[in-house]
């Protein structure tokens, strides 16, 4: 099975130490205004989902739901993740345009 566009870029970006992942890391980039984009599992928690969602829309920064924690985790060479943010804003618009 070929791996969809928006995993590849993911996995490009975090080969450019563009990413963090997990679920404190990516609130400090939010909160931080260094994230371009957050990208949340479709299985994470409803709380995460409700956390990132008032989270980003406060600090006006996109979020996606994308994927399942098991690929976005090996999209960046690690186990499973819930949540990771792109701090690249180049990136982080190549990304949405392939998940949209």
């Amino acid at each position: 099975m070929e791996r969809d566009k928006a995993l590849n870029l993911i996995g490009l970006a975090q080969k450019a130490g563009k990413t963090v992942s997990g679920e404190f890391m990516t609130e400090k980039m939010v909160r931080s205004g260094k994230a371009a984009l957050v990208i949340l599992a479709r299985d994470a928690s409803d709380n995460t989902k409700k956390k990132f969602g008032n989270m980003c829309e406060f600090y006006k920064v996109p979020l996606r739901l994308y994927g399942v924690k098991d690929h976005l985790g090996s999209a960046i060479g690690k186990t499973l993740r819930a949540s990771l943010a792109i701090t690249d804003e180049g990136l982080a618009r190549a990304i949405m345009n392939k998940m949209d």
